[in-house]
């Protein structure tokens, strides 16, 4: 009697071990703190975990089995398989697996391939990297952030950049992404740049907040260089330019920890939407300037920020502008200004190089060789001469030894010859009819004398110029009579008026009323 007591104990103690290394399963745990927790073998554990899996049922639904029948399973007799002897030979290892990734140099292919040499049957490498990973999430639980509206804003890079076509020089130019994220409602701001230097990222960030049409109390970055002069966990250190604008918005600047992305998980699903919303869009579209390439963004940003939410049931803008916009900290009447400075001497060429950019930039002829200050940021460059007089001012253009030229600024001679170089077909006939018709009908015979146009616009050029030398009414008078002939050039016409040949009269037919005196012209005389 006492002998099947004892078996009834045992046998309900075993029973409940079995049923909390099921709830121990069920809630995630590895099989290291089941066994710690229980006091279960890990082969003991393994072989429970096979019946449970056999079984078809989930967690759950084991947990609510009888005794009776979870006695059944986990005790009937199983024909261990090959594949369970290869899951628990892996089993075994994946502890040294994790502890390896941690070492540098060391990669999972790496592992896969000291694994399957070592293993008598082995996994391939997708699948032995999926159970890898499901082990390391089991072991390193994600904790779920939960945030305060108005409390937060995360800004980052994204990893991938976008483009435009420069249409001067046809040549490919990448942008950064700028990322901003309020993490509460997921409201979203993003931008590319045409470089990640200070004088394009701050401006950046001031639209940033602009959009928000507030601040947060804390606005939190990635250890970028051009805000973080050093990395530390607990005592970052910012550049004084980042701390200014800080101040402008009354926001406290915090970094994240090196290499820690968790800190700003967010951002980093705001970047990772991006590539899905914005740049899988844009994949196939020709962009032909920075301008182009942002209005898109700026339009595909708008419906990203207007897409329901699957989980939540609203759009990232009605939830902030319902729940979170009004406790934003409100924006300074100016926006923050990055303003440079710097020197430099007007080249012979009147321009000016901003070394920034390497791009040049004209200034009035007559300041050659003068010393000059350039006052610059993102969207304007001003050259001031003796600190006080303005000479010039241009929009900014970051073309790399590119040239912006006003044409106020070019000396007298280079202006018409500027002038004439741009000039087309349209030009010469309108310059032309404003002379006469004859000379609008010479001009119009030149233009279509070559296969190529442009090759007549040097002889079309000098024949207008014979109107500053002779007059139009002279040109107007040579152009009717070469109009007759079967050709017609600048050499005709030139000759035409050097030999007063204009001033004859011509009938309505081309022919000649009179013929004038010669010594060459005989007459009956000349044959007695």
């Amino acid at each position: 009697m006492v002998a099947k007591s004892n078996s009834m104990a045992n046998k309900t103690k075993s029973m409940l071990q079995v049923r909390r290394i099921l709830q121990l399963l069920s809630d995630g745990h590895s099989k290291r703190e089941v066994s710690r927790q229980t006091g279960a073998s890990r082969n003991t554990i393994d072989s429970y975990e096979l019946r449970f899996h056999g079984s078809g049922k989930s967690y759950g639904e084991l947990l609510k089995y009888s005794d009776t029948d979870l006695a059944s399973l986990v005790y009937a007799k199983v024909t261990v398989k090959e594949t369970d002897l290869r899951r628990q030979y892996l089993n075994e290892h994946l502890d040294y697996f994790v502890k390896e990734l941690d070492r540098t140099g060391v990669t999972r292919e790496l592992l896969w391939d000291e694994y399957r040499q070592s293993a008598p049957e082995s996994y391939r490498y997708s699948q032995f990297c999926e159970l890898l990973s499901r082990y390391v999430r089991k072991k390193s639980p994600v904790y779920h952030n939960t945030y305060t509206p108005g409390e937060l804003t995360e800004f980052d890079f994204a990893g991938k950049k976008t483009s435009y076509i420069d249409r001067l020089t046809g040549e490919i130019v990448e942008c950064p992404v700028l990322v901003f994220t309020l993490p509460y409602s997921s409201f979203s701001y993003i931008e590319p740049l045409a470089s990640s230097r200070l004088e394009h990222l701050v401006p950046a960030m001031n639209r940033a907040v602009e959009y928000f049409g507030g601040v947060t109390k804390v606005t939190l970055t990635d250890n970028m260089k051009q805000i973080v002069t050093q990395t530390n966990r607990y005592e970052p250190s910012f550049t004084l330019l980042a701390e200014q604008w800080s101040v402008h918005y009354n926001t406290t600047l915090k970094a994240a920890r090196p290499a820690k992305p968790k800190d700003k998980p967010s951002v980093e699903k705001s970047v990772h939407l991006s590539y899905q919303r914005i740049n899988a869009r844009i994949r196939n579209e020709t962009f032909y300037s920075l301008e182009e390439l942002r209005a898109r963004v700026r339009e595909l940003l708008d419906e990203f920020n207007d897409r329901v939410m699957f989980k939540q049931g609203v759009s990232r803008r009605d939830k902030f502008m319902s729940e979170e916009k009004h406790l934003l900290r409100e924006l300074p009447a100016e926006p923050f200004m990055l303003k440079s400075r710097t020197k430099a001497k007007v080249k012979p060429n009147y321009h000016v190089i901003l070394g920034e950019d390497w791009h040049q930039y004209s200034v009035p002829h007559q300041y050659i060789g003068q010393d000059v200050i350039i006052v610059y940021d993102e969207q304007v460059v001003e050259v001031f001469i003796d600190n006080l007089k303005r000479i010039a001012v241009h929009k900014r253009d970051f073309r790399r030894n590119g040239y912006t030229t006003l044409s106020e600024h070019m000396p007298e001679s280079h202006l018409k010859y500027k002038q004439q170089k741009g000039w087309n077909e349209d030009d010469f006939i309108s310059r032309a009819a404003k002379i006469g018709q004859q000379t609008e009908i010479a001009i119009n015979k030149m233009l279509g004398a070559k296969a190529f146009i442009e090759q007549t616009y040097d002889g079309c050029l000098g024949v207008l110029r014979l109107a500053d030398k002779y007059g139009n009414d002279r040109l107007e008078a040579a152009c009717k009579r070469a109009n007759v002939g079967s050709r017609i050039n600048y050499k005709i016409l030139h000759n035409i008026l050097k030999n007063n040949l204009d001033k004859i009269p011509v009938a309505d037919n081309g022919l000649t009323l009179f013929i004038p005196k010669h010594e060459n012209i005989r007459g009956a005389e000349a044959y007695n």
